[in-house]
């Protein structure tokens, strides 16, 4: 008999996918990524190189049930730092991939980091979760 697919185990495998994808991209085409490190962290190219490898890592840890909540928990304390970079964009005009974003376009990017980081969470069952108590209470 096929065990039923829980919640988390098709959500963390499909979040997994564009973190790896993104994470390539860093090393196939970096220079769009160089731009956009905050001036104060120096040497851009080590940080587009090193957040490439902790994406793929990342995104395949997230992927696997075994290693899903430890993965989420750093997961969403990376893309908490990551936006540093986002907001770098946002307040010095800088453009990605040749394009400057409106500002209904940072507040979207903002707004898509949230939902990211509120995945996250759930993934790593920080919300989401049931207490003792509520599942107590459903056993009566």
């Amino acid at each position: 008999m096929l065990m039923p697919i829980k919640p988390r185990n098709l959500i963390g495998f499909f979040f997994g996918i564009p973190f790896i994808w993104i994470g390539c991209d860093h090393f196939i085409r970096p220079e769009i990524f160089d731009p956009i490190v905050p001036n104060y962290l120096g040497f851009p190219r080590l940080w587009t190189l090193a957040s490439g490898v902790i994406e793929i890592l990342l995104g395949l840890g997230i992927m696997l049930p075994p290693s899903r909540r430890l993965t989420a928990r750093f997961l969403t304390g990376f893309l908490v730092c990551v936006y540093l970079a986002n907001l770098n964009m946002w307040l010095n005009d800088i453009p990605f991939n040749t394009t400057v974003l409106s500002q209904n376009g940072h507040i979207t990017r903002l707004v898509v980091q949230l939902v990211l980081i509120c995945i996250g969470l759930w993934l790593a069952e920080l919300i989401g979760r049931k207490t003792s108590r509520e599942l107590k209470s459903e056993v009566k």
